[in-house]
């Protein structure tokens, strides 16, 4: 899929659910400190993101989404998906959902691919990430994620779940 298409997917998705984003046309954001200087420059108010791509033991993958300063908890990843995770590599997530290393889209996956996601990011204000095209930024009210992951085909689960797994 291109970056263009991915894009699109995002809009529509955003559309079909009637959530409301802003979104930022800017030069391209493909690390952390290129990031914070735009975010600095724009006034951006929103928490960043971070997806995660993982590839799972069997070889297969998943996406974790997650605050940006959140760190890969691979025992709850694991109690979720019965398989020991490893982020990916750059070149394998490329090739596997069509992003830019750094601009990992969450909402516009293949949809086998399961999404992990990290329920404090629904008790935020809002929420940032880049919609496939790395000169964008797109930010909604962090209680409308619910709605969106709930209009993906990907299969869904939430980061407590695993909490609930190893009681």
């Amino acid at each position: 899929m291109t970056l263009q298409a991915i894009h699109a997917r995002c809009v529509a998705l955003f559309n079909e659910t009637r959530v409301g984003y802003q979104a930022w046309q800017h030069e391209p954001i493909l690390d952390y400190e290129t990031d914070a200087r735009v975010g600095r420059a724009l006034g951006w108010t929103a928490e960043p993101t971070k997806s995660l791509f993982l590839r799972c033991k069997d070889g297969s993958h998943a996406l974790l989404l997650t605050h940006r300063d959140s760190r890969l908890d691979a025992k709850r990843v694991k109690a979720l998906l019965g398989q020991r995770v490893s982020v990916c590599a750059d070149e394998e997530m490329q090739a596997v959902t069509g992003c830019l290393p750094g601009a990992l889209c969450p909402f516009a996956l293949p949809a086998h691919i399961p999404l992990l996601v990290d329920p404090a990011l629904v008790a935020l204000r809002s929420l940032m990430f880049t919609p496939g095209l790395p000169e964008q930024t797109f930010a909604f009210a962090a209680p409308d994620l619910p709605a969106l992951l709930a209009a993906l085909p990907n299969p869904l689960y939430w980061l407590d779940e695993a909490d609930a797994t190893q009681g």
